[in-house]
């Protein structure tokens, strides 16, 4: 779980969007940049290198939500 005030700050290091937390993957997401950022042990990675890459269907998906 990822702190709120902490969230309210972060921002991603590609676009400087803000980032969404996915509770169900453990990650932070933008959808500016279509990356995913894991957590872990309450880390957020937030390095290009370690993101993964949304799906055409999640960008969708996290959009229309």
């Amino acid at each position: 779980m990822i702190d709120k005030k902490l969230l309210d700050i972060l921002v991603c290091p590609v676009s400087k969007a803000a980032l969404t937390y996915n509770k169900a993957h453990n990650e932070l997401f933008c959808l500016a940049s279509g990356l995913a950022y894991p957590v872990r042990e309450g880390i957020p990675i937030l390095l290009k290198e370690e993101a993964r890459e949304l799906t055409a269907e999640e960008l969708h998906n996290k959009a229309s939500s």
